[in-house]
């Protein structure tokens, strides 16, 4: 609140905490009603540079008629300090849950990724990271390799699941793309529902192919997600071109997406909010359920890829 005062906003409502584990984010509403939301950014996360890398995209897209919610200017800059605290104000936007099993939905989804990655255009970022091998594999199968949260022998079979899946992925991990600024982050919950979708939450932005943006939002078994992929692909193909070998990375995405996850939390467990969120983490349970999810994974790098349907 009293960084928020500094700014000029004083709060008149209280602050809500929001569903945020990487960073702090409030909810609250000014003297004159106005609903804002508040991002705390986690110390030594982001570099300065990298964070106003995101609110550039966030403001380019917004310019572009893209729904996006960017930071708002204040004292001429969308990056604020208090304290050694970094953190930025955004308007406070409502929204239903995106139904990632309506059609017409992922339609409008497919259309507004292909806006955003043409509006994105040649530009890559230059701080943010671009998604590669070290950051999603090795340095997690590092940080888990150190974890407390697994002893024993269990710890041993799990790094052997770690080590056979990146084994896979390395098989697989091809580079044959074209960098886009993306999203990074682009599931169903980082879309709201207003008379069409509302992209939020972009600090994970990042270069990478153009598919990272695209897989998160499919589900179900091969059939269905092959159905899923074709809505996505034919409202994406009418703004943007979509390479067909980065089809091929959709599996190891996920699973780098597994193991960094992993290791996400075993790297924050010493934040009281992580212990609190994730409780199973402690059960030996868990780990062998992960045990047997990589091994499921390596079966699935094995299959063919999904493919383009033959209109394309």
């Amino acid at each position: 609140m009293d960084a928020l005062q500094s700014v000029g906003l004083r709060v008149d409502s209280g602050l809500i905490a929001l569903n945020s584990y990487e960073n702090r984010v409030y909810q609250f509403l000014d003297e004159d009603k106005k609903r804002y939301v508040v991002k705390f950014y986690r110390p030594e996360r982001w570099s300065p540079e990298q964070i106003l890398e995101e609110h550039e995209l966030s403001l380019e897209l917004d310019a572009a008629e893209i729904p996006v919610v960017p930071p708002l200017r204040i004292d001429g800059s969308t990056l604020l300090a208090h304290q050694g605290f970094r953190y930025a104000v955004f308007p406070s936007v409502g929204g239903r849950q995106f139904e990632q099993d309506n059609d017409e939905q992922l339609e409008w989804v497919g259309r507004f990724i292909g806006r955003i990655h043409r509006s994105n255009g040649e530009k890559c970022f230059r701080f943010r990271p671009t998604i590669a091998l070290e950051e999603y594999l090795y340095e997690p199968r590092r940080e888990l390799e150190l974890s407390t949260l697994i002893t024993g022998k269990q710890k041993a079979a799990f790094l052997n699941a770690v080590d056979l899946l990146i084994a896979e992925v390395k098989l697989h991990w091809n580079e044959d793309w074209r960098p886009l600024r993306l999203h990074g982050d682009l599931h169903a919950s980082n879309i709201l529902w207003r008379d069409g979708p509302m992209f939020v939450d972009l600090d994970d932005a990042r270069n990478g192919p153009a598919v990272q943006d695209l897989w998160m939002l499919l589900n179900g078994d091969r059939n269905e997600q092959q159905y899923q992929l074709s809505i996505l692909l034919d409202a994406y193909s009418e703004f943007m071109d979509f390479n067909p070998r980065e089809l091929a990375l959709i599996e190891p995405l996920r699973a780098m997406r597994m193991i960094y996850y992993l290791a996400w939390v075993s790297r924050r467990w010493g934040d009281p909010a992580f212990p609190h969120s994730f409780p199973w983490m402690l059960d030996t349970g868990f780990w062998e359920q992960q045990i047997s999810i990589f091994t499921e994974q390596v079966k699935l790098l094995r299959e063919p890829p999904l493919q383009l349907m033959p209109s394309y």
